[in-house]
């Protein structure tokens, strides 16, 4: 258990609303390892904080976001989404794990990588999200550090493994038991899981011996871990 990564899901959303500076500060005030925060571009190619294509779960604003521009989003949320710049100084020092929905193509990537090279963070940054995000980060980055998203029982082909170049695989945590563990482990990666919240299936996963846990509680987490 000692050597499990503690990783906060967009933050501390049990307290603090998610993938704000806020939620990240919370987060890493409790003891997470890492934080988990979710980056999309605006309309003028600015990498910011947002799970969802559009402003309106959390925002209450109905407007997509690669229909405005950085300046746009800061003024119809009150200066609420942050941009990827701001999250990596609020977690300086702070492993972070940069999850890309919507499936960014190669110039988004390189996009999104150039800032994270800009603030110095690539020994602190990692990736993950499905295959496509992934080769798209390959190509931005070489030397990038990724977890492999992935939502079945079947292995990855070796092809898809060979162009993307994991370091870790990232699971759904139901899917995930004894037996995918070591196989996993076996090939030579690390197991990275996702989202679970209860204290029961935190436990069975513990006892698993998965090498990180993205959840939602990294309270209840950082308590099982040192009990």
């Amino acid at each position: 258990m000692q050597n499990l990564t503690a990783v906060a899901h967009r933050g501390d959303p049990y307290r603090v609303r998610e993938n704000t500076l806020p939620s990240l500060r919370s987060a890493l005030g409790q003891g997470a390892d890492a934080v988990e925060i979710d980056v999309r571009l605006t309309k003028d190619g600015v990498p910011v904080l947002l799970h969802d294509d559009t402003l309106k779960r959390l925002w209450e604003q109905d407007r997509p976001l690669l229909a405005l521009s950085a300046a746009e989003v800061r003024g119809l949320t009150a200066g609420g989404v942050p941009t990827l710049r701001e999250a990596l100084a609020v977690c300086d020092g702070s492993r972070v794990m940069l999850d890309l929905p919507g499936t960014p193509d190669v110039r988004a990537a390189r996009r999104i990588v150039d800032v994270v090279r800009e603030c110095g963070a690539q020994d602190r940054v990692y990736y993950c999200a499905d295959a496509p995000a992934m080769l798209a980060v390959r190509a931005a980055d070489p030397a990038a550090e990724i977890a492999l998203t992935w939502t079945t029982l079947a292995p990855p082909r070796p092809a898809l493994l060979d162009a993307v170049r994991p370091r870790w695989l990232n699971y759904r945590f139901g899917l995930v038991d004894h037996a995918l563990a070591e196989r996993v482990h076996r090939d030579g990666y690390l197991l990275s899981v996702w989202t679970p919240d209860t204290r029961r299936s935190l436990r069975r996963l513990l006892d698993v011996g998965v090498d990180s846990i993205t959840t939602n509680r990294i309270d209840v987490l950082l308590g099982l871990r040192t009990a």
